[in-house]
């Protein structure tokens, strides 16, 4: 899933200054399920946002709205009445990059991201999430064990760990697993640690980024 942050409260305040109405919009999708931007989040951003507006004795009216998800455009068109009817002057979007461009893109009204896009990852336990992909294009997991090592590699190695790690950690910082350890023990686990002898070349970013912003077309699928 894509995992973001809440952009500091103070970032926000800075976004909204100049505005008496504004749509506050979250997303049911990734940014719930790491508590960024679902309705809880829309809920006490919302009343944060009234509160300090309040002590500044310039009072904000917002609109607070959940959305399915923000990366299609069948559900930003659910706020069309909200944005076009009912004098909202700014958007404020709770959802990952794609949220408010896709936002911005239908309503001609200015759009704000009030959170911070981080990474491709997973949870590790309740309130903890980590990187685990960064989506270079090519997945090349099977070759290492299950484990990527160009996301869970503090220097996106190919080929073998740099020899700088101890104990199973990482000399960039000791609370990092080494991604070749865990490469190195799972395929003893497997059986198949001889696989680790082939030589990989070096990534090619081209196959992921070529030139603009990547697409895909599933033909199958298209109306």
């Amino acid at each position: 899933m894509v995992v973001a942050e809440r952009k500091p409260i103070q970032e926000i305040m800075e976004m909204v200054a100049g505005y008496n109405k504004i749509l506050l919009v979250g997303c049911k999708g990734c940014v719930t399920v790491c508590c960024a931007g679902g309705t809880k989040e829309v809920g006490i951003l919302a009343s944060t946002l009234r509160i300090a507006r309040k002590k500044e004795g310039k009072p904000i009216e917002i609109v607070e709205r959940t959305l399915e998800r923000q990366c299609d455009p069948e559900y930003i068109e659910q706020v069309a009445d909200v944005v076009e009817r009912d004098g909202v002057e700014a958007v404020l979007s709770m959802a990952c990059s794609v949220g408010p461009q896709y936002m911005a893109k239908r309503y001609n009204i200015p759009v704000y991201p009030s959170l911070n896009t981080t990474f491709i990852g997973g949870s590790l336990e309740h309130g903890v999430w980590a990187e685990f992909c960064q989506a270079c294009g090519n997945c090349v997991i099977h070759h290492f064990g299950g484990i990527c090592p160009v996301s869970r590699c503090s220097k996106s190695l190919f080929n073998g760990p740099c020899g700088g790690s101890s104990k199973g950690k990482c000399e960039v910082s000791s609370e990092i697993d080494c991604a070749w350890q865990l490469i190195y023990d799972r395929m003893i686990a497997l059986g198949k640690l001889d696989e680790l002898t082939k030589v990989f070349p070096v990534k090619d970013w081209s196959t992921s980024r070529d030139g603009g912003p990547r697409k895909v077309v599933r033909e199958d699928m298209r109306l």
